[in-house]
């Protein structure tokens, strides 16, 4: 059996052959438990990292609309709002996660784009503005703010 912590990929590949042949006593229960979880762990993680990146680039469409980098927010928040339908397409499981890790979410993008736009903190919601059916809306664009 391949060592798991000096050759990764050939333990993966020795594992999925072991599983396969339902060869158990090959199998490292110990390190596949261990990575079946990960995997689910990076689905989550993977979510949480769309949901900040679309509320950062709304916080900013809404806060900057002059801006010359416009589009190319608007096609950010697109690509993630679809990265975030097929994950949950495929893992109904997680179909509460945006929800859960709004606040959460929203906190970290209002820091980010008051970094970015060189606004004060308190120059944004203290909450998030949209409940997040709208934010993950494929026709959903904010106003501009006066």
């Amino acid at each position: 059996m391949s060592n798991y912590a000096t050759d990764f990929y050939t333990w993966t590949q020795t594992q999925a052959q072991a599983l396969r042949a339902k060869d158990w006593a090959a199998v490292d229960i110990e390190h596949v438990a261990e990575e079946i979880a990960d995997l689910g762990q990076s689905i989550e993680n993977a979510i949480d990292s769309q949901l900040i990146r679309i509320l950062f680039h709304l916080l900013k469409l809404r806060e900057d609309p002059g801006s010359r980098a416009r589009r190319g927010w608007m096609v950010s928040i697109d690509d993630g709002r679809e990265r975030i339908t097929r994950h949950l397409r495929r893992n109904p499981g997680l179909r509460h996660r945006p929800e859960e890790r709004l606040p959460d979410a929203y906190r970290q993008a209002r820091r980010r784009a008051a970094l970015a736009l060189g606004r004060p903190l308190t120059a944004f919601p203290e909450s998030c503005p949209w409940p997040v059916a709208q934010v993950l809306d494929e026709d959903f664009w904010p106003e501009a703010q006066p």
